[in-house]
């Protein structure tokens, strides 16, 4: 049964246009660039009022290629030996380092491993293959710092945490050394939009309805949106490493984590899949907000120690 606390923030952010004297929620026109780039800004500022960095924690900006990226280190750490690569989320078209700035030190400070946070090119301006061939070059760049594969953990949420799928694929497919184990949750898996969540949770969706849809036209472009490396959910999904899969059960994303899951334990893999019952979209990153998200987070972040070889 889902937490008192939790049930008050589910509450709260499923009528959050009433903190903003609106008595109807936004409906936001997806097709339009002007309501992509007041996304952007609605999350930006979101990361603004939200996005207090925990303590001992610190950041530098670092250039990967031609990338903005941050380490986001432990404040006593002099290594980065041990990696999380972190995929930032936005469906495809949002998210920046500074929106997941204070996320991803939440997995830093949980597991006491340092991470690389890097901003990809976003859709519409930037659609697939951008966002895959920035996953693969931020990748590239560590094995180039002399990382070791089996030292880095790869963690993503939302539209990251697909990207974080698709970009595994890509590694085992061109034959590059695989990380040691990979963390999604919430992620984007189907982008054609089939899983019955996507009618079933579409009222109780923390999303605005038919975003989905829209994010998937974005992103893929004139590309079909049933390609593996844009929805892992449709490529062979054997030979990868350890998977750690999270979802909200009350999400239209929520059958994506599951059908996802299911298709990579029946190739063989070690995957591990938590639904949270009652639950909305990332809610692991609200730790320490309610129990559940507590409990979500220092299970992702022991996974994530088990995991760093050495």
């Amino acid at each position: 049964m889902l937490s008192l606390r939790g049930r008050l923030f589910k509450v709260l952010l499923q009528n959050r246009h009433l903190l903003k004297f609106k008595l109807k929620k936004e409906i936001i026109d997806w097709s339009k660039h002007e309501s992509i780039l007041k996304f952007r800004q609605q999350v930006e500022e979101g990361a603004g009022k939200f996005g207090k960095l925990p303590e001992d924690i610190k950041v530098s900006s670092v250039n990967v290629g031609s990338l903005y990226a941050e380490w986001i280190l432990p404040a006593q750490s002099t290594t980065k030996d041990k990696v999380i690569l972190y995929f930032h989320g936005g469906g495809y078209v949002s998210g920046t380092c500074c929106s997941h700035r204070a996320i991803t030190a939440k997995f830093v400070k949980g597991s006491g491993i340092g991470a690389l946070l890097f901003e990809y090119r976003l859709a519409p301006e930037h659609p697939y293959p951008a966002a895959l061939e920035d996953s693969l070059a931020a990748y590239r760049w560590l094995l180039d710092q002399d990382v070791d594969p089996s030292r880095i953990v790869f963690v993503g949420d939302s539209g990251g945490g697909g990207l974080c799928l698709a970009t595994l694929l890509a590694i085992r497919d061109q034959g590059i050394p695989l990380p040691s184990a990979a963390v999604a949750y919430s992620p984007i898996t189907d982008f054609k939009c089939t899983g019955e969540s996507y009618r079933t949770k579409a009222k109780v969706c923390l999303s605005p309805e038919g975003m989905g849809a829209a994010l998937a036209k974005h992103y893929s472009g004139d590309k079909d949106p049933g390609l593996p490396y844009i929805s892992p959910l449709y490529g062979d999904l054997q030979g990868l490493p350890p998977l750690l899969i999270y979802a909200g059960e009350d999400e239209t994303l929520c059958d994506d984590a599951v059908r996802f899951a299911e298709k990579a334990d029946k190739a063989g893999g070690n995957v591990t899949l938590r639904i949270g019952k009652g639950l909305f979209h990332c809610y692991p990153a609200m730790a320490p907000l309610f129990p559940e998200a507590t409990q979500a987070m220092e299970e992702i972040c022991s996974f994530v120690n088990k995991y760093m070889r050495g």
